[in-house]
């Protein structure tokens, strides 16, 4: 009797609270403990979970006022038990344990790289990135912001790119309400003590992206506070590796996170290559769900071979014109390629934000045909100045609506995703060999397409269903009769009926097989 009082009242000094989780969902372990001193620096805390056949360790954190948290995403359903390390011993050898329920609809668990150069969530959903950019969305306040959330909810975009930090652009109308360090602006900070309240903020819209189906692809370092000299760019790396882990351990029980170490980390003159590898091992090291990491280029384009980085984010306005330049960087890194940035559609004086609505469409074409995939912004000014790009807010482009047409032809492609079909000699086909193509002529405007095929997957007399698609005018008609196919030559198969076309740019073909294709006999041995 007397061990079971006091149990119990050790188990309210110590004040644990816990929460049940879906799998893939949030599990958060609430403890008390000392508030003197620097808790960010002077406590560490750990915590064990198990399921019997699998053991996670997570990073606990401190959130102010003696409040530590550890958070953990249950990666299977059943039953997980806990347990603390601490080096203070209001926090160690706490222990618990919980039941992870089924993923509830429209959790589908974290995004991996699947089929090499493409992705999908953890149930074996796929996954088709149409990602936009809004760098301090997160930091205009709580008006501006729940505008933009909003308008997320009926856009197409399945993936934002947004600073942890905030930037300069904008900050003088709508100033942050919280700062990610204690201390003061514009450079009274101590690196050493996070600001719980600003990650609480960050966390919270994180979750409401994860609500909406939206990955937040979290930039950790940008080199847009220059101007204020805030400090934030030029942190030593003992204060890099400190906030890195604070994040992470914050914030990757969020199944929708993916970790993007820079924003043209070239344009970041105080740290070095080898500063990032650093820090790009330290994020795989710590990170124990192993979320998505990139570093995304100004003008020069990073080594995306080192093992760390699961993606190439890729700033490049000339790849992403033409299927043949864009596939060259997923021939390079044998990884898959998004050009998060390959200009924007708005009216900037500046060249990076000057494309119209059809080349902002035409460019999420040119990339998808290349096996790859884009990534949206704006810059159109409101009355007010606000632009999505900085503040987010409100759509006012023409390409958006485009995109959305675009996320349903993706969403109803194979789920191995598009790859190029010749990548040698022929880039405007690309689809699954013997199943389905896309044929995209860009901005050529033919008025008839005479049917012709690379031989891999195919059979001979193979039908097809063909659709000519309009990529602007967001139309998909049919073609009457299906096409069939036999082989031409060494390494064509053609049909004899040609395909009368519109005579007008970004036009598309769908071709999707009646038949069973060829088995994997039909591939060539070589080519030429």
């Amino acid at each position: 009797m007397l061990r079971r009082v006091l149990a119990c009242l050790l188990l309210a000094l110590c004040s644990v609270a816990a929460h049940a989780a879906e799998q893939w969902g949030v599990f958060e372990v609430e403890l008390k403990g000392p508030a003197d001193g620097n808790p960010f620096v002077d406590v560490q805390l750990t915590a064990r979970f198990s399921n019997g056949a699998q053991t996670v360790e997570v990073d606990g954190f401190y959130d102010g006022d003696g409040a530590y948290r550890v958070r953990f995403m249950p990666p299977r359903p059943g039953r997980w038990t806990w347990v603390t390390h601490s080096n203070r011993w209001p926090l160690t050898n706490k222990q618990g344990e919980f039941t992870a329920t089924p993923p509830k609809p429209g959790n589908h668990g974290p995004v991996g790289v699947r089929h090499q150069h493409h992705f999908g969530y953890a149930d074996g959903t796929p996954y088709k990135p149409v990602g936009t950019t809004m760098y301090s969305w997160a930091h205009r306040g709580n008006a501006l912001e729940e505008q933009t959330l909003k308008t997320l909810a009926t856009a197409p975009f399945n993936k934002v790119r947004m600073l942890v930090f905030p930037q300069t652009a904008g900050i003088d109308k709508h100033p942050p309400e919280h700062w990610p360090f204690a201390g003061t602006p514009p450079a009274n900070w101590d690196f050493a003590r996070f600001n719980p309240a600003f990650f609480r903020h960050l966390e919270q819209r994180v979750g409401q992206l994860r609500d909406l189906g939206i990955e937040a692809d979290l930039i950790l370092h940008h080199p847009y506070d220059d101007k204020r000299e805030w400090g934030f760019a030029t942190m030593t790396r003992e204060q890099d590796d400190r906030y890195a882990r604070y994040v992470v351990a914050r914030l990757a029980a969020y199944r929708n996170v993916w970790w993007s170490l820079a924003n043209e980390f070239d344009f970041i003159r105080t740290k070095t290559d080898e500063d990032w590898a650093h820090l790009g091992r330290l994020l795989q090291r710590w990170d124990p769900y192993g979320h998505l990491r990139s570093i995304h280029n100004g003008k020069r384009i990073y080594n995306h071979a080192e093992d760390w980085i699961t993606h190439v984010s890729m700033q490049h306005g000339m790849a992403a014109t033409e299927a043949s330049r864009a596939v060259l960087f997923r021939e390079a890194w044998r990884k898959p390629v998004i050009f998060d940035e390959l200009k924007y559609e708005g009216r900037h004086d500046r060249r990076w934000a000057q494309l119209s609505g059809q080349q902002m469409v035409h460019a999420f074409w040119a990339t998808t045909i290349a096996g790859s995939y884009g990534g949206h912004s704006e810059f159109i000014p409101d009355a007010e100045g606000l632009i999505w790009l900085a503040q987010g807010v409100a759509l006012r482009g023409e390409s958006p609506p485009r995109l959305a047409f675009l996320r349903k032809i993706l969403d109803a492609a194979p789920a191995e995703g598009i790859d190029p079909i010749d990548a040698f000699d022929d880039l405007f086909i690309a689809g699954q060999p013997g199943r389905y193509y896309l044929v995209y002529f860009g901005d050529r405007a033919p008025t008839e397409w005479l049917p012709k095929l690379y031989l891999t997957g195919l059979r001979d007399g193979q039908r097809f269903k063909a659709e000519i698609i309009d990529t602007w005018a967001m139309t998909v008609s049919p073609v009457k009769e299906p096409l069939q196919f036999k082989p031409q030559g060494r390494y064509d198969f053609v049909a004899p009926n040609a395909i009368k076309l519109p005579g007008k740019p970004g036009i598309a073909l769908r071709l999707t097989a009646l038949d069973t294709p060829a088995g994997p006999g039909a591939r060539p041995a070589h080519d030429d």
